[in-house]
């Protein structure tokens, strides 16, 4: 019989300020490291404030990691160290794979609402992939396929396999799914996960019930950035839902529709050595990459 999974742990994200002056919440960050490997960071950079955007992220390498953005709304203009530039609009994904290292830019605009908004994730490499060359994946919103089940529920598959649709997004080594789900109010989303995966949800707007229990988290693990509610309480927007080992998980839109995110991968199990935008395996890995990027030597690939 599969097993359920119920909930490990809810917290809020929080706000933060990033790159030039961009105002976003952050889901999780380093200091949730190891809870989520092989994820490292997931970023909501949701505003209808266009001074909180327009500073964007000017240019900074990465190195030893994947970046996984989404956008929802407005536009996101990428430049990078390898000549290409684009733009990344409503209902796309870039995932970039930093590799060896990589320097570029990341400038978000507004729509004629002046609106901006989608999120940033964050994926560890293993040490055996770290120093691997470059790429992008540049997914557009028509690419991305949009499966629907009984009740209504609708699923837009970045990575993964709902209902044997295999999203475009294939042959990464921690085996990521990505989807972003609608679920109609008084419908219930069941999803097979593998078991041993790391998985986690993200509530973007409405609320659920996301343990079929209706536990939303141990209570000891109550404490600083978590925050305390009653036992069947509902999880709502902004809210990150980390899940406990089984085979799938079951959410309910009982009093409202709701949407989410929600990721799954398999972990790395290795040391994280983090600092700023480079994540590597140990502390002298770290200095070497800021050292060669004083340099001018930080950028392998040609």
């Amino acid at each position: 019989m599969k097993a359920i999974r119920t909930i490990r742990k809810v917290w809020r994200s929080r706000p933060t300020i990033e790159g030039a002056g961009v105002h976003l919440k952050r889901a999780f960050g380093n200091q949730e490291v190891p809870l989520l490997d092989p994820f490292l960071l997931l970023d909501d950079f949701r505003s209808d404030d266009p001074s909180k955007y327009l500073p964007g992220f000017p240019w900074h390498p990465h190195r030893g990691i994947e970046t996984i953005t989404y956008v929802l709304q407005g536009s996101v203009e990428h430049g990078d160290s390898m000549g290409n530039r684009g733009n990344i609009t409503p209902g796309d994904v870039q995932w970039m794979t930093a590799g060896s290292g990589i320097v570029h830019q990341e400038m978000p605009k507004g729509d004629v609402q002046g609106r901006m908004g989608g999120f940033q994730l964050w994926a560890n490499l293993p040490a055996s992939q770290k120093m691997m060359d470059p790429r992008y994946r540049d997914v557009k919103r028509g690419e991305i396929p949009e499966v629907s089940m009984e009740g209504g529920a609708t699923a837009k598959i970045v990575s993964g396999r709902v209902n044997d649709v295999q999203g475009p997004v294939r042959d990464i080594v921690t085996d990521p799914e990505y989807l972003d789900v609608a679920v109609p109010k008084g419908v219930r989303f069941t999803h097979p996960v593998k078991r041993g995966h790391t998985v986690f949800a993200y509530v973007i707007q409405g609320s659920a019930y996301f343990d079929s229990g209706r536990d939303p988290y141990a209570r000891e693990e109550v404490g600083r950035n978590y925050f305390d509610m009653e036992r069947d309480c509902l999880c709502g927007p902004e809210n990150l839902v980390h899940y406990g080992d089984g085979d799938a998980v079951s959410i309910t839109a009982e009093k409202e529709p709701v949407r989410f995110l929600l990721v799954s991968g398999k972990p790395i199990g290795e040391q994280v050595a983090w600092y700023g935008p480079i994540v590597m395996n140990t502390a002298e890995e770290i200095r070497i990459a800021f050292e060669e990027y004083r340099k001018g030597t930080f950028i392998k690939h040609r």
